[in-house]
């Protein structure tokens, strides 16, 4: 409270004397974006945080001192903004505010980071190690499409309207803002994806072409090994049935010698029968006529 008390103090002094912002106690810390804050009430997430202090500037980096056991929210935090003069802002309107039944301390700080530590902005979630340059890619292709590649969101309606229609002394402007960024952030992401599985479904002429191409040639180089192959065949099967017939003739020619000889044996049997036969008649009949 020392520390608040401290700070209005300066603030009530330079506001009673008139004193330009070149000479405010603010400019010790133009080399630092980063600010203390202290009193936080511990159900708010880093979330919430960058919600409340979203009224002043743009955050960029957050971190939540939280119990290495239990992981539950300590009270304080460090977080640092984009533009420097954001600082001044938060330190003299949200140093000593009410929020949740605690009050806030909020002071220019120079927060040192570990070697280790990854400062990059961690404002919609802990980073991968390519989170960084994906979302800078998606960001350079949102940007790259004009008003007139795709439709005006509804949620883009509607936080132009909320930034135009509710006042900026509205202490809860800030947390509707966010929210209805990060709506208009979920619109825009479920577009993209849209867009991505559209042109991976989207016929390429070229590759169809190229396959065709391919297609054909394969198809003529099947239909002259199926006619060569075919030829082969032909020949395969001519040659097969020369040599089927020439062994049926030498076969055919083998049984007409065996049945030619068969039937010359065969004569030659029947005219030495007849011989015999004749010779034995011959001698009958001479003994049949000469005297007793």
């Amino acid at each position: 409270m020392n520390t608040v008390r401290a700070i209005q103090k300066l603030n009530k002094r330079e506001l009673e004397e008139g004193i330009t912002p070149e000479g405010s106690w603010h400019t010790d810390y133009r080399d630092t974006a980063f600010v203390y804050v202290g009193g936080l009430p511990f159900e708010l997430s880093e979330g919430d945080i960058i919600a409340v202090f979203s009224q002043f500037g743009e955050p960029v980096w957050i971190k939540l001192a939280r119990d290495k056991e239990t992981g539950k929210s300590r009270g304080f935090c460090w977080l640092k903004y984009e533009d420097q003069r954001s600082t001044d802002l938060a330190v003299d309107n949200l140093g000593g505010a009410t929020l949740m039944g605690r009050v806030l301390r909020v002071d220019h700080t120079r927060y040192k980071p570990r070697d280790d530590e990854d400062m990059r902005d961690n404002t919609m979630g802990e980073l991968d190690a390519d989170d960084q340059g994906r979302r800078k890619r998606r960001k350079t292709e949102s940007d790259s499409e004009s008003d007139e590649d795709r439709p005006l969101f509804k949620e883009e309606v509607e936080l132009e309207k909320l930034l135009r229609d509710v006042d900026d002394e509205d202490p809860m402007k800030g947390a509707m803002v966010h929210k209805k960024r990060e709506e208009v952030e979920t619109a825009l992401k479920k577009y993209e994806k849209a867009k991505r599985k559209e042109k991976r479904h989207r016929p390429r002429r070229h590759h169809r072409d190229k396959s065709i191409e391919r297609d054909g040639h394969r198809s003529r180089s099947r239909d002259r090994r199926h006619r060569d192959g075919s030829h082969e065949r032909a020949r395969h099967r001519d040659r097969s049935g020369e040599r089927r017939y020439l062994k049926g003739r030498s076969h055919d020619g083998d049984r007409s010698r065996r049945e030619r000889d068969r039937r010359r044996h065969d004569s030659s049997d029947d005219e030495g029968s007849r011989h015999k036969r004749s010779s034995r008649r011959d001698r009958s009949i001479s003994g049949s006529r000469s005297p007793t």
